[in-house]
C-alpha cells in the first residue's frame, strides 16, 4: 500500500520553469507588440512627408517623381503589400516617360521583390522576363540575382520533391554565386549571400559562422538583425538559443515596422513543439495581424492552419489540469484512508464503538469534500471550454487589443482617437471570419457532411452551397448540430438570428426531408468524421 501511494506522488507531473533568459526576452517582446502603433505612427508620418513631397513636384518632372516613389517603396517594401505595388508600378510608368531601359529594368526587379514576398512564385519569373541584365549597375545586378536566388530556393522548398526541387536548387546556386561574386569584400552581401549559400545546401556547420560574423562584429541596421538572427536561428542546434535569436529577430521586426515577416511565425512553431500553449496562441495572433496587414497571403494560410489547433491545445491543456487534480486529491484520499486505518488499528482495542462512529464520520467528510472538489473542478472545465470559444471566436483578443490602444490614447491623453479606434471595429468581419474559420475546419473534419445531408432530400429539395460558399446558414446550422451544439439558444447567438429564426429554420428543413422526426436527426448525428491519422499524404 505505501509503495502504491509513493508511486501515485511520483507520478504526478511537475511544471517545468523555462530560463529566466528566455522569459526575460518573451516580457520584452511582449512590451514591444504594445509599442507597436508607436513604430508604425513614425513610418507613416514618413510616409505622408513623402506623399507631400510627390504632389508638389511637378507632373512633368518625370526624374524627381521616381525618385520620390522609390523612396516610398522603401518605406512600404516590408510594410505593406500593396502600397509597395502601387509604387513600383508608378515607378515603371515613369521610367516610360523617361524613356530610360535601365530604371524601367530596374522598376521591374521591385515589383518582382513585392510579388515574391506575397508569395506569387509565377508572377515573379513573369515580371522579371525582358531585364536586360546586362545594362544594370551593380548593385542592382547583386539585387536581380539575389532576388532570383530566394525565387528559386523557395520554389524548392514549396514543390520540396526529387524531381524538380534539385533543378531549383541548382538554379538557385547559380544566382547566388553570381551575386556573391559582384558583391564588395567583406561587405553585408557577400558575407550573408555566402552564409546563405551553405545553409540551403545542407552546410550548416560551414553556414554558422557567416552569420555570427555579421551580428558580432559588423553595425547592421535594425531590419539587417532580425534577417541575419532569423537566418541563423534555422541552423543553431540549441532550442533555447534558437528561442532567443527568433524572439530578438522579431523585436526587431517591430521596432522597424516590418510585417513582412517570418521570426515571429517561426518562433511560435518552435515553442508549440515544446508546448507553450499560451505564448503560441499570442504570437499566433500577433504575426496574423501583421501578415494580414501586409497581405502575405501563403503566410495568412500558414497561420490560420495553425491557430485552429493550438487553441485546441489549450483547451485540451485545460483537461490535462483538471486531471492532474484528480489524481492528486485521489492520492490525498489514499493518504486520509491510511491514517483513518492506522488509528483504527491503535484504537480499536480501548474504544471500539466510538473508533467505528469516527470512521463514519470522516468518511462522511471526506466525501463531501471530494465532492465539492469534483463539482469545482467540474465548473472549472465548463467554464474554461466557454472561455475558449471566445478566443477561437476573436471576441477576447479583440478586446485585449481595444484595451491596449485605449490605454496608450488615454495615457497619451489623445481622446478624440479613441472614438476612430472604435468605430474601426468591425464586428461583420470578424464574424464572417469566425464562420470562414467554423466553415473550413468542419468541411476538413466531415467532408462529405454535405453530400450525406443532400442525401436526406430530394433533388429539387437539396441545399448546394454557392461557388463562393463553403456552406450556407441552413447547413451551418445542422453542422452545428453535428457538432453537438443542440440548443436553439445558442445556436441563433453563434449565428446571429433569433431564437424563433433557428426555430423555423429547423422546422422548415426537416419538413421537406426524405424521413421524419427523430429518425432525421439520428441520420443527421450518424454522418462519420474522417480519422485525420488514416488520411493520405499529398
Amino acid at each position: 500500500m505505501r509503495s502504491y501511494l509513493l508511486y501515485l506522488l511520483l507520478v504526478i507531473p511537475f511544471t517545468a520553469f523555462s530560463s529566466s533568459k528566455t522569459d526575460s526576452l518573451f516580457d520584452r517582446l511582449k512590451y514591444e507588440f504594445s509599442q507597436k502603433s508607436v513604430y508604425d505612427s513614425q513610418k507613416e508620418n514618413a510616409i505622408l512627408k513623402l506623399k507631400k513631397s510627390l504632389a508638389s513636384v511637378s507632373k512633368s518632372n518625370f526624374e524627381v517623381q521616381y525618385n520620390i516613389c522609390l523612396k516610398l517603396y522603401d518605406e512600404y517594401k516590408s510594410y505593406q503589400y500593396d502600397s509597395a505595388y502601387v509604387y513600383a508600378g508608378k515607378m515603371l510608368e515613369l521610367s516610360g516617360g523617361l524613356k530610360d531601359k535601365s530604371k524601367k529594368d530596374y522598376s521591374k526587379i521591385k515589383i518582382a521583390f513585392i510579388l515574391i514576398s506575397s508569395g506569387m512564385f509565377k508572377e515573379t519569373f513573369e515580371n522579371l522576363k525582358g531585364v536586360r541584365v546586362k545594362d544594370l549597375d551593380v548593385d542592382t545586378k547583386i539585387e536581380y540575382y539575389s532576388l532570383l536566388t530566394r525565387a528559386y530556393y523557395d520554389v524548392a522548398a514549396y514543390d520540396n520533391d526529387k524531381i524538380y526541387s534539385p533543378v531549383y536548387r541548382q538554379l538557385a546556386n547559380k544566382y547566388i554565386d553570381s551575386a556573391i561574386a559582384l558583391s564588395a569584400p567583406n561587405s553585408y552581401d557577400k558575407i550573408y549571400l555566402s552564409g546563405f549559400k551553405k545553409l540551403k545546401n545542407g552546410l550548416y556547420k560551414q553556414a554558422s559562422p557567416f552569420f555570427l560574423n555579421l551580428l558580432n562584429n559588423y553595425k547592421l541596421s535594425t531590419h539587417q538583425y532580425a534577417i541575419v538572427s532569423s537566418t541563423l536561428s534555422e541552423i543553431t542546434p540549441d532550442n533555447s538559443e534558437r528561442v532567443a535569436l527568433l524572439a530578438r529577430a522579431a523585436i526587431s521586426d517591430i521596432k522597424s515596422s516590418t510585417k513582412e515577416t517570418v521570426a515571429l511565425l517561426w518562433l511560435a512553431q518552435l515553442l508549440y513543439k515544446s508546448s507553450d500553449t499560451e505564448n503560441v496562441y499570442q504570437f499566433l495572433q500577433q504575426a496574423l495581424n501583421d501578415a494580414e496587414f501586409y497581405g502575405a497571403r501563403q503566410r495568412k494560410i500558414q497561420i490560420n492552419t495553425l491557430l485552429p489547433i493550438v487553441a485546441s491545445e489549450k483547451v485540451n491543456y485545460i483537461e490535462r489540469e483538471n486531471t492532474r487534480f484528480l489524481i492528486f486529491l485521489s492520492s490525498i484520499t489514499v493518504l486520509a484512508l491510511l491514517v483513518i486505518s492506522f488509528a483504527v488499528t491503535l484504537f480499536k482495542q480501548l474504544k471500539k464503538v466510538k473508533i467505528k462512529e469516527k470512521i463514519i464520520d470522516d468518511k462522511n467528510v471526506l466525501l463531501e469534500k471530494i465532492n465539492e472538489r469534483l463539482v469545482e473542478g467540474t465548473k472549472i472545465k465548463e467554464d474554461y471550454i466557454g472561455y475558449f470559444f471566445n478566443v477561437i471566436s476573436g471576441y477576447i483578443l479583440q478586446l485585449e487589443k481595444l484595451k491596449r490602444s485605449v490605454d496608450m490614447k488615454l495615457h497619451a491623453k489623445k481622446y478624440d482617437d479613441i472614438q476612430i479606434l472604435i468605430d474601426r471595429i468591425n464586428i461583420k468581419k470578424e464574424r464572417d471570419n469566425l464562420f470562414y474559420t467554423f466553415d473550413h475546419v468542419f468541411i476538413k473534419i466531415f467532408p462529405n457532411f454535405v453530400t450525406a445531408f443532400n442525401a436526406l432530400f430530394k433533388e429539387e429539395d437539396q441545399i448546394w452551397p454557392k461557388e463562393d460558399e463553403v456552406l450556407t446558414t441552413d447547413l451551418r446550422i445542422f453542422a452545428l448540430i453535428r457538432m453537438g451544439i443542440n440548443d436553439t439558444e445558442t445556436i441563433a447567438k453563434i449565428l446571429e438570428y433569433s431564437e424563433k429564426t433557428i426555430y423555423v429554420y429547423k422546422m422548415r428543413i426537416k419538413a421537406k426531408a426524405l424521413i421524419q422526426g427523430d429518425e432525421f436527426d439520428h441520420r443527421i448525428m450518424a454522418i462519420k468524421a474522417v480519422d485525420a491519422s488514416n488520411t493520405p499524404n499529398k
